[in-house]
C-alpha cells in the first residue's frame, strides 16, 4: 500500500511586510491539493513567479501558510498547537538544498561543514563523526574534506551542501533550484546524486526545477502557474501536453519538442516520447524504415 508522506489542503501563501505592492496583490501559492508518497521522486515545475519556490518553503515551514493545511508523515503542521520543538523536529526530517550552495555553507573547512547539521540534532560526536565521512563519501567529496568550501567551485560546493543534508538523514529532501547555477558537468553530477538518494536509499524527492530534461526523469510532475496546481501526471502525461505547456510559458524536452514539430508536419511519430534516449530511438525508427517519411 503506498504511504503518503506530504499532504497540502487548499494551501495558500500571500507576502507581505513589504513584498505586497497592493491589497489585492494576487497570492504567491492558491488553493494547492496535492499528495506526496514516500519514496516518490517528484518533480514541480513552473515559469519564474510561478510559486513553486514558494511551495517548497512553505513545506519545510520556512514560510507560515496564509491558509489550508499541510501534513507530513501524518502530522498537521499548521495545526495550532504545533509547537516550535514540533517543528525542530518536523525540519530536521526535511533536507533543503538551495539555489546558491554558498548560502548554505558555514564552516571554514568542509568536514566541518557537513557536520554542522547534526550537531544541531545533537548526535553523538562518533556518529557525526560516521555520518561526515558516509555523506562524503556518497557525492564523491571524500578527498576535499580538509579544504576550505570557497575555494571550490560550484558544483563542489553544491555536493557539500547536499553532503550537509545527508548527514542528518532525512525522509524528504527538498531540491529548490539547486543546479540552476552551476555548469553542464555540476549539473549533471548533482542531478546523479540526487537520484541516487531516491532510487538507492528510498529518500523522498522533490526537485523544483525549470529544466524540462531534469524534470522528465523524475517519477511524477506537478506543474505550477500563477500560485494554482493546474497539471498532475506522471512526466510521460505532462510532456505530451506540449500546447498546454506552451500555453503556460513552458516547453517539453527539446527531443519531444521537436518530435511534436515532425508530428504537426505529418510524420508519424509516438507522442509520449520523451527522454533522449526515446527520442532518438523514435527518430531512427522514421528515417530507417521506408516509407515512414511523409510522401510529398
Amino acid at each position: 500500500m503506498t504511504e503518503k508522506i506530504i499532504e497540502t489542503e487548499n494551501l495558500g501563501f500571500i507576502y507581505e511586510d513589504g513584498r505586497e505592492v497592493a491589497a489585492n496583490t494576487p497570492p504567491a501559492l492558491d488553493g494547492v491539493s496535492v499528495s506526496i508518497n514516500k519514496g516518490e521522486y517528484l518533480a514541480v515545475l513552473g515559469h519564474n513567479g510561478s510559486g513553486k519556490s514558494t511551495f517548497a518553503k512553505l513545506l519545510n515551514m520556512i514560510l507560515t501558510p496564509t491558509n489550508g493545511r499541510i501534513v507530513i508523515g501524518g502530522r498537521d503542521i499548521t495545526a495550532e498547537n504545533f509547537s516550535d520543538d514540533d517543528v525542530f523536529e518536523v525540519r530536521s526530517g526535511i533536507g533543503m538544498v538551495f539555489q546558491n550552495p554558498d548560502n548554505q555553507l558555514v564552516a571554514t573547512v568542509v568536514e566541518e561543514d557537513v557536520a554542522f547539521g547534526p550537531e544541531n540534532l545533537g548526535i553523538p560526536r562518533e556518529e557525526i563523526r560516521t555520518r561526515v565521512d558516509e555523506a562524503l563519501m556518497r557525492v564523491g567529496m571524500t578527498e576535499y574534506a580538509r579544504h576550505a568550501p570557497h575555494k571550490l567551485s560550484g558544483g563542489q560546493k553544491q555536493r557539500v551542501a547536499i553532503a550537509g543534508i545527508i548527514a542528518m538523514k532525512p525522509d524528504i529532501i527538498i531540491f529548490d533550484e539547486s543546479t540552476a547555477m552551476l555548469d553542464p558537468i555540476g549539473r549533471r553530477d548533482v542531478l546523479s546524486i540526487m537520484e541516487s538518494l531516491n532510487r538507492n536509499e528510498g529518500i523522498t524527492v522533490i526537485n523544483i526545477t525549470h529544466y524540462m530534461e531534469e524534470a522528465a526523469r523524475a517519477d511524477r510532475v506537478i506543474v505550477i502557474n500563477d500560485g494554482k496546481l493546474v497539471a498532475d501526471g506522471s512526466a510521460k502525461e505532462i510532456f505530451s501536453r506540449v500546447e498546454f505547456l506552451h500555453s503556460i510559458g513552458l516547453e517539453s524536452p527539446q527531443g519531444t519538442e521537436l518530435i511534436h514539430e515532425l508530428r504537426a508536419a505529418g510524420y508519424d511519430l509516438p507522442s509520449d516520447a520523451i527522454s533522449e534516449d526515446e527520442c532518438f530511438d523514435a527518430l531512427l525508427s522514421l528515417f530507417s524504415v521506408r516509407g515512414g517519411v511523409k510522401d510529398e
